[in-house]
């Protein structure tokens, strides 16, 4: 959370709509493989070949991802890890399209992931 939003007014979301939203996201990615027939639900499952039809990115999105891969010495998995992990973030907001923010969130993710496994 943003300090702003922990020292804010604002109502905090609660246990029961963040359950929500997670069985909303399950539900869409379910939807989403059945549709095209994949033997799969979840996008943690998803292979390359579905990962690149799956989490298409826009020229900003492509062009952040390999700053990233470049500058942090990424592996082929860890692309593959960092676009699932933006498809789910995408999946909790209920965005049809990954978003660059999507995708730096991800890579904010595995970032840190490094930082304290690594």
């Amino acid at each position: 959370m943003k300090y702003k939003e922990l020292r804010g007014s604002a109502a905090i979301e609660g246990s029961a709509e963040i359950r929500a939203r997670v069985l909303a996201a399950r539900d869409r990615q379910r939807q989403r493989f059945r549709k095209f027939g994949e033997k799969i639900y979840s996008n943690a499952q998803m292979t390359t070949r579905q990962i690149r039809s799956y989490c298409e990115l826009g020229a900003d999105a492509e062009s952040l991802l390999e700053r990233a891969m470049q500058q942090q010495g990424l592996t082929a998995r860890a692309h593959d890890r960092i676009l699932k992990v933006a498809r789910t973030i995408a999946d909790l907001e209920g965005a049809e399209n990954l978003a660059v923010a999507h995708l730096a969130e991800a890579i904010q993710y595995r970032t840190l992931d490094r930082s304290y496994w690594a």
